[in-house]
């Protein structure tokens, strides 16, 4: 393999490991929930949802679950989540 092409590689690892550098402008995906397939989007109108929870609610699982995954990448501004923040990497055992 190129010296070329491995760095590149390199570099991408280092990227994904970075995701502070990313951050997700618009998304369109299919989530496959427990009881039918759910259309989520995000964009600059914020997000949608199509299933009958986001009707009424403006959030459902399949948001939360997004923002769960995606985390920093995603806008401030679509970062709202129910979820509590991950536990900071310090090392150190949790405490009870």
């Amino acid at each position: 393999m190129q010296s070329s092409v491995i760095g590149k590689i390199e570099k991408a690892h280092r990227y994904a490991r970075e995701r502070d550098r990313i951050t997700v402008e618009s998304l369109s995906v299919t989530f496959a929930g427990d009881n039918d397939a759910h259309r989520v989007t995000l964009d600059a109108d914020g997000w949608q949802c199509h299933c009958h929870y986001f009707e009424n609610w403006k959030t459902c699982a399949h948001i939360l679950a997004l923002q769960e995954i995606l985390g920093v990448m995603l806008p401030e501004e679509a970062q709202t989540s129910l979820f509590p923040p991950p536990p900071e990497e310090t090392g150190e055992p949790a405490s009870a």
